[in-house]
C-alpha cells in the first residue's frame, strides 16, 4: 500500500511510524515544507521517501494530513483533485466542522474521510514523533454519511485494526462544540496560568525552584506549538469563546467567595468538582471491558 503523509511532526511521524511497524508493506512517502524536517524524517526512518506534494499525492492510496488545521483547510481541495479516483483522504485536525464544509463543496467529497485522533504531546517536530502515539487511544470520525464506504473501511482498517485505535464517530458541530470544553480549554488555561506566574513572577530561578508537580502538570499544555493551537482557537472560535465564559464564571464565583472568606462555599464547589473522578473512572473502566 502506498501511503503519503503530509506533515512529518508530532502527529503525522507517529503515524507514519505506527503504520510502518504495524504494515511492513506499506511503502510511506513523506510532504513536508521544511527541508530540517522533511531529512530528519528520512534519517529518523518515519518516511521512505520525501517528494513535492503533488507527486506525492498521485501515486497515494492513501493521503494522511497532518498539518495545521488552516494548513488543511487550504491544502484539502488541491489535494483531493489530484488523488486517484480510488484513493482516500483523511485529516487528523482538532477541529472538524471548517474542514467538513470545505470537503462538502468539492466534487470528490465521497473519497474523504474526517479524523481526529485524540492524542499528543506539547512536544513537536519529526525528533517528537514516536510509534506508540496512537495505539490504543480514541479516534473520532465526523460525518462518515458524507464518505464512500470503502474509503470509511479503509481508514478504519489502518486505525481501528492496525493501530487498535478506539473508533467513534460524531457530527462535525458537535465534535467542535465537545472538544471546545474537553481539549481546547484546557489548553487556553495552561498557556493562561503560565503567563499569569511570568507576568507575576520575575525571578525565574524562584519559579523553578518552588514549583511542585501539580504546577508542572498544569502549565505542562504551556508548551504546545503556537502554530498549531493559533489556528485551531481561531477555527474553533464561538465554541472555545463559550467554554471560556463557562471557565470565566467559575472562577469568577471562587473569587467571591475568597473576598467574602466564605469556607463552606468553598468547599462545596470543590467536593462537587471531585466528581469528575468518578466520571472519568468510569469511562476508563467502560473502555478496558471494551477492549
Amino acid at each position: 500500500m502506498n501511503i503519503t503523509v503530509i506533515g512529518l511532526g508530532l502527529l503525522g511521524g507517529s503515524t507514519a511510524l505506527a503504520l510502518k511497524e504495524r504494515l511492513p508493506a506499506c511503502r510511506l512517502v513523506g510532504v513536508d515544507t521544511s527541508d530540517q524536517h522533511a531529512a530528519q524524517a528520512l534519517t529518523l526512518g518515519i518516511a521512505d521517501k520525501i517528494l513535492p506534494l503533488r507527486a506525492a499525492v498521485r501515486q497515494a492510496e492513501v493521503v494522511i494530513l497532518a498539518v495545521p488545521v488552516n494548513t488543511i483547510l487550504n491544502l484539502l481541495p488541491d489535494v483531493m483533485s489530484q488523488i486517484d479516483t480510488r484513493a482516500v483522504v483523511v485529516d487528523l485536525g482538532s477541529t472538524k466542522e471548517q474542514i467538513c464544509q470545505v470537503a462538502d463543496t468539492h466534487p470528490r467529497r465521497n473519497r474523504f474521510v474526517a479524523a481526529h485522533p485524540i492524542a499528543g504531546t506539547e512536544r513537536s517536530g519529526p525528533i517528537a514523533a514516536f510509534s506508540d502515539l496512537l495505539p490504543g487511544k480514541q479516534m473520532i470520525i465526523c460525518d462518515k454519511e458524507q464518505s464512500d464506504i470503502d474509503a470509511l473501511e479503509q481508514v478504519e482498517h489502518l486505525f481501528r485494526n492496525k493501530l487498535r485505535m478506539k473508533i467513534s464517530y460524531m457530527e462535525s458541530a458537535a465534535h467542535d462544540r465537545h472538544i471546545a470544553y474537553v481539549s481546547h480549554l484546557s489548553h487556553v488555561s495552561s498557556f493562561a496560568l503560565s503567563n499569569a506566574v511570568l507576568a507575576r513572577e520575575k525571578d525565574e530561578q524562584s519559579i523553578f525552584e518552588m514549583a511542585g508537580s501539580g504546577f508542572s502538570s498544569t502549565v505542562r499544555l504551556a508548551k504546545s506549538n503556537p502554530a498549531m493551537w493559533a489556528p485551531i482557537f481561531m477555527q474553533n472560535a464561538q465554541n472555545v469563546h463559550q467554554s471560556l465564559s463557562a471557565y470565566i464564571d467559575q472562577l469568577q464565583q471562587f473569587k467571591t467567595w475568597l473576598e467574602e472568606q466564605n469556607e463552606a462555599g468553598m468547599y462545596e464547589w470543590m467536593e462537587n468538582a471531585n466528581a469528575i473522578k468518578t466520571i472519568l473512572s468510569g469511562i476508563q473502566t467502560s473502555e478496558q471491558n471494551k477492549s
